[in-house]
């Protein structure tokens, strides 16, 4: 049998066909019982006119975004049924509220180890009051401390960070955490592979954990099991199941790989060869990331932790991986640096508000790369606020779209922030994968945080907000060289776009928040 067949049968026979399948006939039976319910349309119309009243107060009284509230309220008052039961099959769901609670519990057994240093906020307050605010307000809202800067290296492409990483996995003596929310069987994962099975054997305990969406196309659903075969301890975050549940639209976005509590990376990489750019897909693949060494470290050795303990019954032990990043190094290069996580269960989106503050306090600029433009109005009046304050705000987006329909959305917002100086250039070799700020030469964010409303309210992220460190002047460097790459796109160039392409951003911006 040809390989091309053997995929064709794998693909049909596969659980992704099983999964997919499962999950239509729930969908067929929902809208079944809607049309059932159709019949007794007098009584359960009017039933549920009362009912979608109720659920418009208590949508419009709730914490939610406005955006968010809109996008609910419109399906609820324009079909009562559908969109009254739609609205409570998600919200009456306990499967978040148990990965939340659990989720809480953890940052409070875990809040011992990253207590913040009033040493550091002080040095930091005597440089700027509103710095050292943001980071109490990280410290204080999220649990994540900022340290001292020792070593930062930024990496402007994913083979950059490639290169380094195999080298540093190669260092490795004690432990290795791998999360990442794409890993894909390729010439990049099998390479690290390779590494880590030789590193279980000699002795080094190596944890990998991924996204339960790979398992639908890109690694087989017992893909844990093997890897546990060579020793590595391995799991899926949420894989996907056949049920129909809102909490699988809750991802692990984050990308972090810490050795030893002594380096961590973080950034956009996934581990696929179209990161490194030895396939194409999309054109040129530009992402970015960033190697952090010393104390810092301890802030990602817990959030790995935290978020591997969550599906975890045995306790963990800590402080058998602290004790390294634990250790405070005389280097300081005068910077600082506040690895920080974000999660989608909680009332503050803490992703979001970093970047809202970096946009509001800049003196001189603002400085943005990512790959989705899918805004929410506050995030719209923040970067255009900025713009009337006399900021130089630039934006640098895709050419070459991965997702047509995140494309137009992005095309959405086009003409109010043209019209209003915000500057949108798109990368013409081809796709922007990196999500980074820069501002003032003083300030940089480098994670895993997209301008969108996935990002920024549905998944779990992480970021290193960085103040004064020199590596900033690197990442500046590489905004400006890439920036030399772009087309800067004007009113004209919207108009240009097809009118089913406008108008798809149009109808999609309304239902922006709850895809």
């Amino acid at each position: 049998m040809d390989i091309k067949k053997e995929n064709t049968l794998r693909l049909i026979y596969g659980r992704t066909i099983i999964v997919v399948s499962l999950i239509l006939i729930q969908l067929g039976v929902l809208l079944f019982t809607f049309k059932w319910l159709s019949k007794y349309q007098i009584y359960v119309y009017g039933g549920f006119t009362v009912i979608s009243a109720i659920l418009v107060l208590v949508i419009i009284n709730g914490k939610s975004n406005p955006a968010y509230k809109l996008a609910w309220v419109i399906p609820v008052l324009l079909i009562p049924v559908f969109g009254g039961l739609f609205y409570l099959f998600v919200h009456i769901q306990s499967t978040a509220r148990r990965l939340n609670n659990r989720h809480q519990s953890i940052l409070k057994e875990t809040a011992v180890y990253l207590k913040q240093d009033a040493e550091i906020i002080n040095e930091i307050r005597n440089i700027s009051v509103q710095n050292a605010n943001l980071c109490n307000y990280i410290s204080n809202i999220a649990g994540y401390p900022t340290y001292r800067s020792e070593d930062i290296t930024y990496f402007p492409l994913g083979e950059d960070k490639f290169k380094e990483l195999l080298f540093q996995l190669e260092k490795a003596e004690k432990f290795i955490f791998l999360e990442y929310f794409i890993i894909e069987e390729s010439y990049m994962w099998d390479t690290i592979l390779e590494i880590l099975k030789r590193k279980v054997k000699e002795g080094v305990e190596v944890r990998v954990m991924y996204d339960g969406m790979c398992c639908l196309l890109l690694l087989p659903y017992s893909y844990p099991k093997e890897l546990e075969s060579f020793g590595i301890k391995a799991k899926m975050f949420s894989p996907i199941m056949p049920v129909l549940s809102t909490y699988q639209n809750n991802r692990d976005h984050r990308k972090i790989l810490v050795i030893d509590g002594k380096v961590a990376f973080t950034g956009g990489i996934n581990l696929g060869d179209e990161y490194i750019n030895r396939i194409e897909r999309f054109g040129h693949w530009k992402d970015t990331a960033i190697m952090v060494k010393g104390e810092a470290v301890r802030g990602f050795t817990m959030m790995f932790l935290q978020m591997w303990n969550i599906t975890e019954k045995t306790p963990e032990n800590y402080d058998k991986y602290l004790n390294e990043s634990s250790n405070k190094s005389e280097e300081h290069n005068g910077g600082f640096i506040t690895p920080y996580g974000d999660s989608p269960f909680d009332d503050d989106n803490v992703g979001k508000d970093v970047y809202m503050d970096i946009v509001n306090t800049a003196k001189e600029y603002v400085h943005i790369m990512t790959p989705y433009l899918i805004l929410d109005n506050e995030m719209i009046t923040t970067l255009i606020y900025a713009v009337k304050r006399g900021i130089d705000v630039k934006i640098i987006l895709p050419h070459i779209p991965d997702k047509p329909m995140a494309f137009a959305l992005a095309h959405n917002h086009y003409p109010q922030l043209l019209a209003s100086g915000v500057k949108i250039y798109e990368y013409i070799p081809g796709f922007i994968h990196a999500k980074v700020f820069t501002s003032d030469n003083e300030k940089a964010v480098v994670g895993t945080i997209n301008l969108d409303y996935r990002s920024l309210y549905l998944h779990f992220e992480c970021a290193a907000y960085m103040f004064k460190c020199p590596v900033i002047k690197d990442i500046e460097e590489d905004f400006q060289s890439t920036l030399a790459k772009c087309k800067e796109m004007t009113l004209e160039d919207y108009k240009k776009f097809s009118l089913f392409h406008r108008v798809e951003g149009h109808v999609l911006k309304l239902f922006a928040p709850l895809m």
